[in-house]
């Protein structure tokens, strides 16, 4: 069977055009279809995106969202797994979790760790996890369109994850990165990746698993 990655997370990873109206990137654009052309045909990439997913705390308008309620159903559909890319974490910045950084890490790190227990009972094989860091906010984020959802203090919250998130993923023993070091969220809402966003992070990752290395 072909190496399969189950590409987990909210709407950066769904491919959210920035101030888009809900539509989405389309298959030349999304990072994780680049992903898939870069990695190849001995390997399989799974798109398990959620615009509004959120670790494992509920959303008062879409409890659904709560990714650590959704996780089972995806990782059942998919296995076996061999690797699941986790970039959660920005939906949990909304004013209305009012959630600081060491939270949202050790929330993020919660799915991961259930992931693995899970699948650890249904396949041979125990999956990688390649744990990310999603990028800052735009720092006037609650200048835009999305700003009843997000304030200054959560761009400031998401400026002190990459610290708690490595730190996660050490105690873990998961494959990191931090994409705060090459990627920015979009002055246009302050929170979706752009094209070019999208290219960088598909050319870090498929460099990351290909090598092997802790970024």
């Amino acid at each position: 069977m072909k190496y399969t990655i189950l590409c987990y997370g909210d709407s950066n990873t769904y491919g959210y055009i920035p101030a888009g109206g809900g539509k989405r990137y389309d298959e030349d654009t999304r990072w994780t279809c680049r992903l898939q052309n870069q990695l190849g045909k001995e390997y399989h990439v799974i798109e398990e995106g959620c615009s509004g997913r959120t670790t494992d705390v509920d959303d008062p308008d879409a409890p659904w969202k709560n990714g650590m309620s959704g996780l089972l159903i995806s990782l059942h559909s998919h296995k076996p797994i061999d690797m699941i890319i986790l970039m959660l974490g920005t939906n949990d910045l909304k004013t209305v979790f009012h959630r600081d950084a060491e939270t949202i890490a050790a929330s993020a790190a919660s799915v991961a760790e259930e992931a693995v227990r899970y699948l650890s009972t249904k396949q041979d094989t125990v999956p990688q996890i390649l744990f990310l860091c999603p990028p800052p906010l735009y720092e006037h984020v609650q200048d835009g369109i999305f700003g009843k959802e997000f304030d200054h203090r959560s761009y400031l919250v998401s400026l002190q994850l990459p610290e708690h998130y490595r730190k996660q993923a050490e105690q873990n023993g998961y494959m990191y990165m931090d994409t705060s070091r090459f990627l920015t969220s979009s002055e246009t809402d302050g929170i979706h990746l752009t094209p070019e966003a999208h290219a960088r992070l598909a050319d870090a990752l498929s460099a990351l698993i290909q090598s092997g290395r802790i970024a």
